[in-house]
């Protein structure tokens, strides 16, 4: 099991970690760029058929190979801004009157697809008691079977987990989430259908608080990022869990399906101006030839991701790597 999921120890830890205290992380990284690799075949295919004309040989390139690249890449779902902060730099050089080889072309590709990708500033559970995840997203993006994925693979590592049913709008949605309950064997507090869902958070956290949950999972209504009132009703929720928690326990999580490709931009936007985003997920990354939305969401909101899907099962649920993410779907 990754050891983002098993539960930290209480003792402090030495920051001088010995050598071979880091070779599980080696073989972590080994495993993810293998699992990253196998899953996301479909993206590579499409990046491979956009690149594999300017890289096929190496030569220098010029600003008509650039011009195509960028067509190419902005049709490849990096879009249009992300693809512009991408190739400008070289553009520039070019200009100037550098000579810059295909192989020196995908060199500084590579780095420019790495620094698209924001790093994480926050712990990961966050540092509360307990550490709370709040999920938003739409309707359709595996939000419920994405929370019932992360609570196996923390409570197998070691974490007393509880799910919040937050859902009280969808029917069915809390019969969902307490048959996922029981399937991964982590408990579920729920209400009955059409309950406000804020007093339903507001009594799910106060039950993890006096029971002693390390980790609290919110489930939400998808709803439509256009929908005012159901937005309105979302920072309700949100204010909830502020009163509980102080602003380092807790994540608020926003869940996208890969398959939408830029249409995840306008539901990021909306869900964006409504609370504070701190971190994505990206499901169904296994189906679609658009991962390259990924580098697009991370780099217009300064948002780091959390997981990717690449399949049905719980351990299909994959921490994000970036050099393992990059290294898989940029052709060699």
């Amino acid at each position: 099991m990754f050891n983002i999921f098993k539960r930290k120890s209480k003792e402090v830890q030495s920051d001088l970690a010995k050598p071979q205290e880091n070779e599980p992380l080696v073989e972590e990284k080994k495993s993810l760029f293998s699992r990253f690799k196998e899953g996301l075949s479909k993206t590579k295919e499409k990046l491979a058929q956009t690149l594999t004309e300017v890289f096929e040989v190496d030569r220098l390139i010029t600003q008509a190979d650039l011009d195509e690249l960028e067509e190419r890449l902005i049709l490849s779902d990096l879009g249009v801004e992300t693809t512009f902060a991408l190739l400008e730099p070289i553009k520039r050089d070019l200009s100037l009157g550098k000579n810059i080889t295909s192989k020196e072309l995908k060199n500084r590709l590579r780095e420019g697809l790495l620094n698209l990708l924001v790093d994480p500033t926050r712990p990961f559970p966050p540092q509360g008691n307990p550490a709370t995840l709040f999920f938003v997203g739409v309707n359709g993006v595996g939000k419920t079977t994405t929370i019932a994925k992360l609570a196996k693979n923390f409570k197998d590592g070691g974490y007393k987990v509880l799910m919040v049913a937050g859902d009280t709008f969808r029917a069915g949605a809390i019969e969902q989430l307490q048959r996922w309950g029981e399937r991964v064997g982590v408990p579920v507090y729920a209400q009955k259908e059409g309950a406000d869902p804020a007093s339903v958070i507001y009594q799910g956290v106060d039950k993890a608080i006096k029971e002693g949950f390390e980790l609290v999972l919110i489930d939400t209504a998808g709803r439509l990022h256009t929908k005012y009132n159901l937005m309105e009703e979302l920072k309700k929720m949100a204010r909830v869990i502020e009163k509980f928690i102080p602003q380092e326990g807790y994540e608020n999580i926003l869940v996208l399906d890969a398959n939408t490709g830029q249409n995840a931009i306008s539901q990021a936007e909306s869900f964006f101006k409504a609370i504070p985003i701190h971190s994505v997920i990206l499901t169904k990354m296994d189906g679609t030839a658009k991962g390259g939305v990924a580098f697009a969401i991370s780099h217009k909101f300064k948002l780091p991701i959390r997981f990717i899907g690449l399949g049905e099962k719980p351990e299909d649920l994959l921490p994000f790597d970036k050099e393992s993410f990059v290294k898989a779907i940029l052709p060699e």
